[in-house]
């Protein structure tokens, strides 16, 4: 019986597209459409292979991004001396994309302010203040919240299965043993209990195959969903660490 996992991180496609733009450091009015093409069908392609369910607006805006992509290879006409300057003019096949994605980060950032405003006003109470001196000994420290998206877990995924790619013997035996996730979601809290502290992102992948790992990484992720273990960062850029959550500090 396949097991699905449904990941709310994804906004949809522009969500994805502006996270390529943020990520490539890429100038938002003069897209390398080929370039942007080329990432975005590769986390396309990376969600399929871990049977994660794609929306059909993936699809289409794949879609549109090859048909973009083919517009800018056509060769543009020889100029014509026109008696009306403008005419000449030629349009960007990218801008309607520009736009749209401009309108989608203003709302995403009115979005964020919104929610920041939420979480101030959540914090002012109009009750009279209480007398809590006897609860302040109880009181457990507030764990930080690091900002690691679905995004940089598909890119650590993508790195692994480079790195696994590298290492691949000459020769191997294939082997067919069926581990469930339930079952490895399992085998990495055990890991994690016994280790009593941080494990790196990619010491939990030991088995080469690529089934295991594919199992594995979706133990991860449900793990992190049910909000068992932590992903940590400690810089940009830098490697992952998994983490069990205290039971409490949730």
């Amino acid at each position: 019986m396949p097991y699905q996992v449904k990941i709310d991180a994804f906004e949809g496609p522009l969500d994805l597209l502006l996270h390529l733009i943020n990520r490539l450091e890429i100038d938002i009015y003069d897209i390398p459409v080929a370039q942007i093409t080329e990432q975005y069908l590769i986390y396309i392609h990376t969600m399929n292979e871990l049977k994660l369910d794609v929306a059909s607006e993936y699809l289409v805006m794949a879609a549109e991004l090859l048909q973009l992509k083919s517009k800018m290879l056509l060769p543009k006409h020889d100029e014509i001396e026109y008696e009306d300057p403008e005419s000449i003019y030629e349009e960007d096949p990218r801008d309607e994309l520009v736009e749209r994605l401009i309108e989608y980060r203003k709302y995403k950032e009115a979005a964020h302010e919104l929610k920041e405003m939420e979480e101030e006003r959540g914090l002012i109470y109009t009750k009279p203040p209480s007398d809590l001196s006897n609860f302040a000994r109880n009181v457990q420290p507030v764990k930080t919240e690091l900002d690691i998206s679905l995004y940089d877990m598909l890119a650590a995924f993508q790195k692994l299965m480079r790195r696994k790619k590298l290492q691949r013997p000459m020769t191997t035996k294939i082997t067919r043993q069926e581990v469930s996730i339930e079952t490895r979601m399992t085998e990495i809290m055990g890991e994690l209990h016994q280790l009593k502290g941080r494990k790196e992102f990619y010491d939990l992948f030991d088995d080469p195959s690529k089934e295991q790992i594919v199992v594995t990484f979706l133990a991860i992720l449900e793990l992190m969903k049910r909000k068992e273990i932590d992903a940590q960062q400690d810089g940009n850029f830098s490697e992952i660490f998994i983490e069990a959550v205290k039971k409490g500090a949730q």
